[in-house]
């Protein structure tokens, strides 16, 4: 019989704003079928090798990330499979597919990953390596949102900035329900193996999964579909299939090189010596030319017309020479640009020569 003392679990699971004695009989709400795993699994395996890019550049070490295994699972399920402290850095979809979603690690894997970005031994979890490792979660969220947007033709998509902090297991804000979890396996060039997960809120989960199991078709809007159409001619219509209409086309996804920079030791040692010096970074919308007298001409209310057209990306520049191109996104109440193109880093040394 209880002496009507609480149990540690009882008061963390408490904090956490969950009843201790319901949860585990409660049936978990929501679901989540196997198809459905399988299509974000799927989804998600298609961008490790982007994400591992992506890390790789940002820590200057070769840094491998390899699985998921998804599965739907609920918060007492999920808990048991983790250390007493974990990092979680929340990184929430604000539209597009809007919800919960967050990144778990273990407190070890955090230090270790931490520690890299920031050629430091035996780091401080602190508030420094907690926003070092938000940026690098902020990078693999664009990535995805990018490889989301290319594959479901939502442009909407759009994310909270990542937030990171070290807690207690018993208190990570988990969604409810059977969410979705991806289990990912990260080698950061040690013995030591680490493990980091990726967790959807079932409404989210449910929400990507069928943008990304519905047909290419459906998800490009109706005036693309006909612009594409009207382009096409009729030699091109009889390529995809003998010229019979409505004949479907077999498409395949592009497969994009991984953009990591390949530099001798020398050049390594020799760029690290400017590497704190500021540039100045511009977006370039589009340009057009005047004359004199037009510009002279100009007052409030007057339309500039530019040499792009709606749609298009616009440059990044640094120091006036095009790095990269993207696409123009809305933060907070800030415009910020998403990256889509990278100039290779040869042409970029040329330019900036």
């Amino acid at each position: 019989m209880s002496d009507g003392a609480l149990s540690q679990a009882e008061i963390d699971a408490l904090l956490a704003g969950v009843d201790s004695s319901d949860s585990a009989a409660a049936p978990a709400a929501g679901g989540g079928s196997d198809a459905e795993r399988r299509t974000i699994q799927d989804f998600l395996s298609s961008t490790v090798d982007a994400q591992s890019s992506n890390l790789s550049m940002m820590t200057n070490s070769k840094v491998t990330i390899s699985g998921p295994q998804g599965t739907f699972i609920n918060r007492d399920a999920f808990l048991g499979q983790l250390p007493d402290m974990v990092t979680v850095i929340k990184a929430d979809y604000s539209s597009g597919f809007p919800g919960e979603h967050l990144y778990l690690m273990p407190e070890a894997t955090a230090r270790s990953f931490a520690g890299l970005m920031n050629k430091e031994d035996n780091i401080e979890l602190d508030d420094m390596a907690m926003s070092v490792i938000g940026e690098a979660v902020g990078t693999i969220v664009g990535s995805q949102i990018t490889a989301l947007t290319t594959k479901t033709g939502n442009k909407s998509i759009a994310n909270t900035p990542p937030e990171a902090a070290n807690v207690p297991k018993a208190v990570a804000a988990l969604p409810g329900g059977n969410f979705f979890a991806a289990a990912y396996q990260m080698d950061l060039g040690s013995e030591q193996p680490h493990q980091f997960w990726e967790i959807f809120g079932p409404g989210v989960a449910a929400d990507i999964a069928k943008s990304l199991a519905a047909p290419a078709s459906a998800a490009m809007p109706a005036m693309g579909r006909a612009e594409n159409m009207g382009a096409m001619g009729m030699g091109a219509m009889s390529m995809m299939g003998g010229g019979a209409i409505g004949q479907t086309a077999n498409v395949q996804p592009v497969q994009f090189p991984n953009l990591i920079p390949h530099a001798t030791p020398q050049e390594a040692g020799n760029i690290s010596l400017i590497m704190d010096v500021y540039m100045e970074m511009t977006v370039e919308l589009g340009r057009t030319r005047k004359l004199i007298k037009d510009i002279l001409g100009m007052g409030e209310g007057t339309i500039i017309e530019l040499d792009k057209l709606a749609g298009e990306p616009v440059d990044i520049l640094v120091n006036h020479k095009l790095i990269a191109k993207g696409e123009v996104v809305v933060i907070d109440e800030n415009f910020g640009v998403r990256v889509t193109e990278i100039v290779s880093p040869q042409e970029r040394m040329m330019e900036m020569g």
